[in-house]
């Protein structure tokens, strides 16, 4: 069981590298593009291309969020999802990556939508879904802290875990 518990976590390192890897050629990307948009000129679609580099620098953020936060939750702490109080932290941590992402994402569509307003149902179905998941959220949160007042013992658990991940 030993061997298979390492197996777990050599394969979340690796996968904690990847989406590492991808953020730092994504913020490349994303730089190379706002080079590019910069020293070209600033004629044209200069707002749009730059959003765009934005966008895809968000993306490269949002990679290595997911990256930081396997590392910790999966890797340092080595915690087993099963209470509330873990749930509720994995979780936000990945919603509050994939909130911001998709805003801008839509922020990225309707500046595009500008150009080309047949596309502005793309953009407000984009920026209705943050609505949602952030409402889904709230829901959540607000659910699962009624759970957590069951379970006291599971937050003093969580909360014993953090010096494996403190900065100082």
């Amino acid at each position: 069981m030993k061997i298979l518990h390492a197996v777990f976590i050599a394969l979340h390192s690796l996968i904690a590298l990847l989406f590492a890897l991808a953020a730092v050629a994504l913020v490349w990307v994303a730089a190379s593009k706002g080079w590019q948009v910069i020293h070209g000129g600033m004629e044209g679609s200069v707002t749009l291309h730059l959003v765009e580099a934005l966008g895809t620098l968000a993306s490269g953020v949002v990679a290595l969020q997911i990256a930081q936060t396997v590392m910790e939750e999966e890797v340092m702490r080595d915690a087993h999802i099963s209470g509330p109080t873990r749930v509720r932290r994995f979780l936000s941590r990945f919603m509050v990556v994939l909130v911001v992402a998709l805003a801008i994402e839509g922020l990225v569509a309707t500046f595009k939508a500008q150009e080309e307003p047949e596309k502005l149902l793309y953009s407000a179905a984009l920026l209705v879904s943050v609505g949602v998941l952030m409402g889904g959220w709230g829901l959540f949160v607000h659910l699962n802290r009624s759970a957590e007042e069951l379970e006291p013992e599971a937050m003093e658990d969580a909360k014993s875990e953090d010096h494996k991940v403190d900065k100082g």
